[in-house]
Order: structure tokens, then sequence, then C-alpha cells
């Protein structure tokens, strides 16, 4: 064959295989305002920066090859602000993206070189499974052997979109990545609510088996819920620029936005002068950090405790906050499980931790011991031991219980300081007269009140002072400066900014 057919013949091909599902499934989407896969490759990366791999894939089975360009999987790599990344993006036009033998390919090979050369992977998700009938059959299930698939050990960040439909391995890579953004209508389970109505024999709403509301309020496994695929893919983009492209590196350092000292000189405004009195303290939390640096994760998931992805004097922090808005401050195991995926993430990235204390203790009660409450308390507790990421930690107002020790306190964080109108006891005050004396406020008000000056001696920031037990007591408008002098005191100077990664086994959907 002479080069001028040859490069005719490589542009027809070309051409079938970016076609996708069709121009009348693309339409579709059009009109839906939906972007088709390569649409989204395009707004991931960098323009000019992607190359495919992986184009002239096609199924494995004769008769299917015309049908299956790409074979369903958009893969290749590309620059996000400048950073190499791979991506696998799912199109639901091609045989809705179900999972085959030729693009499970495509997938190994992203997966195995961002391992290998250090870089984050992105998976932007819609798939209705496995392919029928490939996969039927004992040759198909015992004639490949992968026992590594889905082994993860946190070398390099995994995100996620649920975008669509995801069922099956798309739903496996949501909810194993650091981070998964789900888009309102879509819907991440097991299996379709089709084949879930056949198993049960009841008619299963797909909303109630797996919509935005189930799985960023109740499982926890949407970090972050947005409107359409440009918010979702914003999202994924912003959560990588607070992280290393892998875990032997220091996280990225981005310029100081002006302005970032001023709101901490009014804090004073945010925090009410009774500790009976509740706040946000998201809004505190935005006060201290480099202005417009916020970036909260799973915020309707286990709400008595925030955590979010932050800067401070340009630098990437992970702060654990309990906040009073929400039952108090009282943790319950929601928000124990959240914690603990929080801390793999920034241990597993070397993202140094900051704790702003404000609780009663955790949730107790026969709903709370169902949920294994004892156990979880605990996975904390071992999580937070094996964080080798500097730890710093500052009561703000209340700190009783075990929980003291789970928010950094007793030795469990670098660095212990307390605001001047920190409380700190073994239990709330007030509770420990009713169960030492059985005094209670309403029935012996001024017998309560002599109790409870009694329960109240040596619980002040600076009765923690004077045993050493907080390093220091700070003026609330001090916060930023001091955590800035503290993370650069603690900055991981041996090791060049890495941690010692104790925690990259740990479960991934925990």
């Amino acid at each position: 064959m002479k080069f001028e057919e040859q490069i005719a013949e490589h542009e027809r091909r070309k051409k079938e295989a970016m076609r996708m599902g069709g121009e009348k499934k693309l339409s579709k989407l059009r009109e839906q305002g939906i972007l088709n896969a390569r649409e989204r490759m395009d707004y991931l990366f960098n323009d000019g920066t992607f190359v495919e791999s992986g184009l002239f894939a096609t199924s494995f089975r004769p008769e299917k090859k015309d049908q299956t360009p790409a074979d369903g999987k958009v893969t290749g790599f590309g620059k996000i602000n400048g950073r190499d990344v791979c991506a696998i993006v799912n199109d639901f036009t091609v045989m809705g993206s179900s999972s085959s033998r030729t693009n499970s390919k495509k997938m190994a090979h992203m997966k195995s070189v961002a391992k290998k050369r250090g870089i984050p992977v992105v998976f932007l998700g819609e798939s209705t499974g496995a392919r029928m009938p490939d996969v039927m059959g004992a040759d198909s299930m015992g004639g490949s052997s992968n026992p590594t698939q889905y082994q993860r050990m946190r070398e390099n960040p995994w995100v996620s979109a649920v975008l669509g439909n995801c069922f099956g391995s798309s739903a496996w890579y949501a909810s194993m990545s650091d981070f998964n953004v789900m888009k309102k209508g879509s819907i991440m389970a097991v299996s379709s609510p089709r084949l879930t109505s056949l198993a049960t024999r009841e008619q299963v709403d797909p909303e109630v088996l797996g919509g935005w509301k189930m799985h960023s309020e109740t499982t926890g496994f949407a970090d972050m819920v947005v409107e359409t695929d440009e918010e979702a893919i914003d999202a994924i983009k912003t959560f990588l620029s607070y992280l290393p492209s892998n875990h032997n590196e220091a996280p990225p350092i981005a310029p100081v936005p002006k302005g970032s000292d001023e709101a901490i000189k009014n804090i004073l405004e945010l925090i009410p002068e009774s500790n009976k009195s509740v706040y946000d303290v998201r809004k505190v939390i935005k006060a201290i950090v480099d202005k417009d640096s916020y970036f909260e994760l799973k915020p309707k998931f286990g709400k008595t405790v925030v955590t979010s992805l932050a800067r401070l004097n340009g630098k990437t922090v992970g702060v654990v906050a309990n906040n009073p808005l929400m039952k108090g401050g009282a943790l319950d195991a929601d928000a124990c499980d959240k914690v603990v995926s929080f801390l793999v993430l920034c241990d597993s990235y070397n993202i140094p931790l900051v704790f702003m204390v404000d609780q009663p203790g955790f949730l107790i009660g026969i709903e709370a011991e169902k949920k294994r409450m004892p156990g979880k308390v605990m996975n904390w507790m071992n999580a937070l031991s094996l964080c080798t990421v500097p730890k710093i930690s500052v009561i703000l107002r209340k700190s009783y219980g075990q929980a003291f020790l789970n928010m950094g306190g007793g030795g469990n964080a670098d660095e212990t300081v307390a605001w001047w109108t920190a409380d700190v006891s073994f239990m709330d005050p007030g509770s420990a007269v009713s169960i030492v004396y059985g005094v209670n406020e309403k029935d012996d008000p001024e017998r309560f009140q002599e109790l409870l000056t009694e329960m109240k001696k040596d619980t002040s920031a600076y009765d923690m002072a004077a045993v050493y037990g907080t390093q220091s007591v700070i003026d609330p408008r001090e916060t930023r400066d001091y955590l800035i002098d503290m993370l650069d005191i603690h900055q991981m100077r041996l090791t060049n900014g890495i941690g010692q990664h104790l925690m990259r086994a740990w479960p991934t959907s925990y």
C-alpha cells in the first residue's frame, strides 16, 4: 500500500474511532446540556496537552468491533495546571461503557503508568457494569487472573466523578478514590435498579438505591455534590491543587492571597461569650486560613465535625474541627468514620493536620452502640497514632472526656494550644454534678450552682497550661500567626516533607 493510501486509511480509522456512539446519541447529550466523554476530557486538561492511549481499541469480539470505538473508554495523559495526570473517561454512548477485556486493559495500563511514574489518576464515571455476554461463563471468570486489580497503597492520588449511572467497576473506583464528586441525578450502586429489582422482587427507586442524597448524607461516599459536569471537573481540579502528584512529594505551595490576614482580626465576633451558645465553626476556619482557600469534604455527612483542606501561608493543611452548630459538636459514629477517612488522606499525601476543638464528648446511647461506637472511637485513635505528619491542636472552648484525646489532647498532637475561652475536663461539669451528687439544676438550683462551682475548679486554659497540658494560652486573634509559626517549626525537614505513610493499606472506602 502506498503512503497516500496509508494516510487516507489512517485518517479514516481515526475518524471512525472518534465518532463514539454516533451523532444521534451525541445530539441527545447536547440537548440535555451534558458533556460527552471527549468533551469531558477536553474540559479536564489544559488545552493541547491531551495524548490519547488506546484510540484504536475495540471489543475483542469480531462481531462487535465496528460498534465499539475506543471500546467505550477514553484514556490518556494530559496536564492540569501544568502537572501530568492520567485520565479514564467512560463513554456511555458506546455500549454503556460496560467493562470488557479490551477496555479493562486500557484502564490497567493507565493505573500502572500513574503508579510507576507518580502521577494522579482521574476517573470520570458512567457505566452499566460488566459487558454481557462477554463475561458470562467459566472461560471468562476463570480464564484471567489480576489479584491486585483493586489494590490501593496510596502511592498517587485517585479522584473520581460520578456523572451518570455508575454500576460495577465505575462504582468500585468511585468508592476507592481519595476524592469523589457526585452530580445530582446520577446513581452509584453495586448493580442497576433493574437488576436489583429482579434480585429483591421489589421495585427499586434509583435515587433511594444510590442517589446523591444517599451517598452525601448516609454513606459518605460523595465528598461533594454538584449540579453539572463542568462543576464536577472543576472540583477535581481544585482538589488536586492541594495535593502532591504522589506520596513521595510535599504538597504544592500557592501564592498567599492579599487580605488573608484581615479576617482573623474580627474572629471574636464569631465566637459567643457564653459556652452554651452555638456557632458555625466553618466561619472560624475561614477567618484563620488563607483567603478563599477553604475546601470542605463531606459537608452533608457526619455534620458534627468539619473536615476541610485549606492553606496557611500558601501551604496545604487539613483541618478537623468540631461544629457546635450540629448536636452541640457531640461526635457520632458518622463523624468518627469521616475523621478517620480524612486522617488517612492527609497522612498519605504529607498534609499537616490542624485540630480545632470544641466538643462535649462522643454521642452516647443505644443507637450509638448499635453503630459500633467503641470500635469507631478506637479506630480514630489508632489512625491518629499512625499519622506521621505534623499535628497541631487548638482548643477553642470545651473539650471533654475521651474525645479530648481523639482531638489531639493528651500528647496526641505535636503542639497543643488553648484559647483563653478553653474548658477541659473529664465531662461537662453540669453533667458531673448530676451524676456524682444526684442534684439537678431544675430541682435545686442553689445547691446545683454551689456544686457546679466545685466541679469547674481547675478546668480553665491556664490550669491546663500550669501542668503543661497545653504549650500555650493565646488570644484567638493570634491563631493564624501561631499556626503558621508552629507548622514551620514542625515541618518534616529530615525527610523533605515526606511522612512515613503507615496507613497506606488502610481500607480505601472506610
